[in-house]
């Protein structure tokens, strides 16, 4: 069990190592879906995934849900529009892919429909690294978002499930994303990025989200007359 143990960490410390490398060779091009629930939620892996796409690997974040549900005064149909181009611009921020799929905000299901969604994604990005939430969380979409990936995890390699999209030889390497949750087990990394020299490509990324670090978040906790008027008072806020 502890040759096990230590060959699987052995292959998360070498998927991860190639995050220092100054330029990956094309043989060893990783493939990478970072999974969130919300427009912005897959940001929380943006200083790592600029690091990977600098080094010119192929970097996908996904949002399962539109975010249509999000804030205060803006309508459904709008907001989703506003919060997918705001997840492109971010994605642009560090030369990634960033899309949104149209699942309603607040409705997420662990259903077979959308288990089929994610299967595809991960199929179609060709993942070597699956990045995603733990389903502890108080938001039911966040949840759900970690029960689809996990339900899709092993069936990505079985041919006859979703036949129409190719299924993967190699199972990619699954791993979550970290959080403050302690029920029913505390999160506990097993492998450690640091992004200091380029945490302002992060802040940059959040910085695209205006309707939800600006209006919806500030909004939701009681602090929306502390956000500043001005947009680089307001990016100096969010730093």
């Amino acid at each position: 069990m502890k040759t096990k143990l230590s060959f699987f960490l052995l292959l998360i410390f070498s998927a991860f190592s190639a995050v220092l490398q100054s330029q990956v060779q094309p043989d060893k091009k990783l493939h990478i879906i970072i999974i969130g629930a919300h427009p912005d939620d897959p940001d929380e892996i943006g200083g790592t995934a600029y690091k990977w796409a600098k080094a010119g690997h192929d970097v996908l974040m996904v949002s399962l849900t539109n975010g249509d549900a999000g804030h205060q005064s803006i309508k459904a149909k709008k907001l989703a529009k506003i919060r997918r181009e705001e997840a492109r611009k971010a994605g642009e921020v560090i030369g990634i892919r960033y899309i949104t799929l149209n699942n309603h905000d607040g409705q997420l299901m662990p259903t077979y429909k959308n288990r089929l969604q994610v299967i595809k994604l991960i199929r179609e990005q060709k993942a070597d690294i699956v990045i995603f939430p733990r389903p502890y969380d108080y938001h039911p979409d966040h949840r759900y978002t970690g029960v689809l990936v996990l339900d899709a995890a092993y069936m990505v390699t079985v041919p006859t499930i979703l036949p129409k999209v190719p299924f993967l030889a190699k199972n990619p390497l699954f791993l979550f994303n970290s959080d403050g949750f302690i029920h029913p087990e505390p999160f506990k990394a097993d492998v450690c990025i640091d992004i200091d020299d380029v945490i302002e490509k992060k802040i940059d990324m959040y910085h695209q989200h205006k309707s939800q670090m600006y209006e919806w978040l500030p909004f939701n906790q009681g602090i929306l007359d502390k956000v500043p008027a001005s947009d680089s008072d307001r990016r100096k806020w969010l730093g």
